[in-house]
């Protein structure tokens, strides 16, 4: 049974969210709602006519996308200490090409980010990790990729993982993904700079960029003119 959008957890975050920020809400247009598999709703697009605390009107489109969580996963080769990407390569409809990201998904209702998060490492790479493994790289506020036209939120995280050689290049181009979403997914890994320059989305270069800082990898950083 597909949910309503006033049924649907991002939509209810939001509106939350708008509220608390002292807008008026005079009306919600849904202009249309794109349902997953199990009728939770995925996206909507939305006309909204809300005015500011100051008496102005907020610019009315919304795309209502709801929190997103983001993670780099470092392959650590035991012998040498050299850092690997773990990325998944898939098509995306930016451009209808190929691109390569970190794993990511959406987060639900029903499940914390952090646990989102643990999911989507597994559905698309095959590794299995605990909420333990994760180093939080936002813990004191939700980034937004695009304030002026969507409510998408961002949680980023990362997880180091030490490895044998042979054991890091097991993970390239592993068929991955679930079927039920229609993925098509394979998984790549790439020494660090590599991997890095490879990556063509915002949020993925922000995550490599914040990783590096927390870690404090000068040498890498370096390298990439941080």
């Amino acid at each position: 049974m597909k949910e309503t959008l006033e049924q649907s957890h991002k939509f209810n975050l939001w509106k939350k969210n708008i509220l608390s920020n002292g807008l008026k809400i005079n009306n919600i247009e849904e202009v249309y709602s794109r349902h997953r598999y199990n009728g939770e709703v995925l996206f909507s697009l939305l006309m909204l006519d809300a005015t500011t605390p100051e008496g102005d009107k907020i610019p009315p489109i919304c795309f209502l996308k709801g929190e997103v969580v983001c993670v780099a996963i470092i392959l650590i080769d035991e012998q040498t200490s050299e850092k690997y990407l773990l990325l998944v390569k898939q098509r995306r409809i930016s451009e209808g090409g190929y691109t390569f990201e970190h794993p990511a998904g959406m987060v639900d209702g029903t499940v914390s980010p952090l646990d989102i998060a643990v999911q989507e490492v597994k559905e698309e790479t095959g590794i299995i990790i605990t909420p333990a493994d994760l180093i939080n790289l936002s813990p004191e506020k939700r980034l937004f990729p695009s304030t002026g036209t969507s409510d998408e939120a961002m949680y980023f995280y990362y997880c180091e993982i030490t490895l044998p050689k042979d054991k890091i290049e097991s993970f390239e181009n592993k068929e991955m993904g679930t079927e039920y979403e229609f993925e098509r997914i394979s998984t790549h890994v790439y020494p660090f700079i590599a991997g890095h320059k490879l990556i063509n989305n915002t949020n993925g270069l922000l995550l490599n960029y914040l990783y590096l800082n927390a870690v404090k990898d000068f040498e890498l950083m370096s390298k990439l003119k941080i």
